[in-house]
């Protein structure tokens, strides 16, 4: 499948998209203050050890300190003998080396691992593990085990003791050169950070991963990758200098620089792609519809037929629009970046056969997917259990903040609601506080309420109290905000 990516740049941000058949697959926002942390490298220090939890918070230097659990503890898994407990393995003041593996998300701090990997554009470099590994998108046995012999073939006789490699799914066609290259860069890089390691106070970072621009050329460029279009020159000339330097399968000359007074993700239609990314309902093509909900523990996917009605009868509308929606939910799934665990309600259908069909068609969907996930096909009631591993935040969350005028929930109580709220504090205030006069301070659709549909109300309320009432509109609050001034 031929594939492009878009790189818009400005002072402040960067924007990548990654376009499949020219519709968008994938989008990628970095942010110069805001920068993730995930494969940062730090020397960082014990402050507590948590044997009830397995696990230790460490002082990396930001601002809420990281987690650390006992297996991701690299030490702990070197043999197949059961791990020995964390307070055995760490205490408090301990100073390690530890890599950023998923960033802070929420009220959660980062997530680390002592086991450190450098990812180079065709291996990932494990220096303190001797294993040799063979990306799991490889499927064929004959294939990994060829791409094992080669790379052993290319290392030093003591490997053991320099460490081990992942083969990446990129290296499948690689030449000898190619390998060469990415060991010796990804084994000298290590030697000078272990060195700059060793003259850094601690807590410290170590070493930052690359930026978004220079990440997309080691991790998303292949072989199918027809252009990279970048709409700033400087950043243009990066990425050839970086290509040049690290990349070296990587023609120059397919990275172009966008000229056009129409802005680049304007032009292939990506900030459109990105807003409905961030909307709760993503319709079909059929007129079918999807309704995407986020919450702290899980999201939830719910299929809906809409104004659908193709087919010989409902059972054949309900089939294709499930069809329809494995591969409408796969793509929102990179688009909007959702991990963890992901719960999704196809309509219901009666024929095991239609499961089976909409269960693949979902599964051959996300093979697209770059991000590790499982799916554990319908349960007892229907639905489709899936995770996706979460190593950063999703979409909404970086582009988002919750309502401040709902809080997030995602609805606002009712005028009526409120002019209700105000006669029953008003009633509980007049019994406590001797006052000649109640004022209310509210939204323009709450007052009016209390001047037309609620204005008995109000009137049975003075009468009841014995005190004068009065209204006033503050333009600024919101509807569920007032206030009640005693005079």
């Amino acid at each position: 499948m031929s594939q492009e990516i878009l790189v818009n740049v400005t002072p402040h941000e960067t924007r990548a998209a990654v376009l499949g058949q020219g519709a968008v697959e994938e989008l990628y926002i970095e942010r110069a203050n805001a920068r993730g942390f995930v494969g940062n490298i730090y020397f960082g220090r014990i402050v507590r050890v948590l044997p009830g939890m397995q696990s230790a918070f460490v002082d990396i230097g930001l601002e809420r300190a990281a987690f650390l659990h006992v297996a991701d503890i690299f030490e702990n898994r070197t043999n197949n003998e059961e791990g020995r407990p964390i307070e055995h393995l760490l205490h408090e003041g301990q100073t390690l080396l530890v890599q950023v593996i998923k960033d802070p998300i929420g009220a959660k701090g980062a997530r680390l691992s002592t086991q450190i990997s450098l990812a180079g554009r065709l291996l990932v470099y494990l220096p303190q593990d001797a294993h040799i590994g063979i990306s799991q998108r490889i499927e064929n046995e004959t294939d990994r085990e060829a791409l094992r012999e080669r790379l052993r073939s290319l290392l030093p006789e003591d490997q053991e003791e320099s460490g081990g490699f992942i083969v990446r799914t990129m290296a499948e066609r690689a030449s000898e050169e190619e390998f060469k290259a990415d060991i010796n860069y990804l084994t000298s890089f290590w030697r000078d950070l272990l060195k700059k390691s060793m003259s850094l106070p601690v807590p410290s970072l170590v070493h930052q991963d690359f930026r978004l621009h220079q990440r997309l050329l080691r991790d998303l460029v292949s072989e199918e990758t027809q252009a990279i279009i970048v709409d700033d020159i400087e950043t243009m000339n990066s990425m050839r200098a970086f290509a040049k330097q690290y990349v070296a399968a990587i023609q120059e000359e397919k990275i172009i620089l966008y000229q056009s007074d129409r802005p680049l993700f304007e032009r292939y239609g990506v900030e459109e792609e990105l807003n409905k990314a961030l909307a709760r309902r993503v319709d079909l093509k059929s007129g079918g519809y999807l309704i995407f909900d986020q919450t702290e523990a899980l999201t939830s996917v719910d299929v809906n037929t809409g104004a659908f009605v193709d087919g010989r009868n409902f059972e054949d509308t309900v089939f294709k629009t499930n069809l329809e929606a494995a591969h409408a939910i796969a793509r929102q799934l990179r688009l909007r970046n959702l991990g963890g665990i992901i719960v999704i309600d196809f309509i219901d259908m009666d024929r095991l056969t239609y499961q089976e069909a909409v269960l693949d068609e979902l599964n051959r969907a996300l093979e697209k997917d770059r991000t590790r996930l499982s799916v554990n096909g319908f349960t007892r009631l229907g639905l489709v259990e899936m995770t996706r591993k979460r190593t950063r935040e999703s979409l909404a969350h970086v582009l988002c903040e919750p309502c401040p005028t709902c809080h997030g929930r995602g609805e606002m109580k009712t005028a009526q609601t409120v002019c209700y709220e105000i006669l029953r504090e008003i009633e509980r205030e007049a019994r406590q506080f001797p006052a000649r006069e109640f004022r209310i301070l509210a939204s323009q659709a709450v007052i009016d309420r209390f001047l037309d549909e609620d204005s008995q109300s109000l009137v049975w309320l003075a009468d009841r109290i014995g005190k004068a009432i009065s209204m006033q509109v503050e333009t600024l609050y919101t509807q569920e905000q007032y206030d009640i001034v005693i005079v």
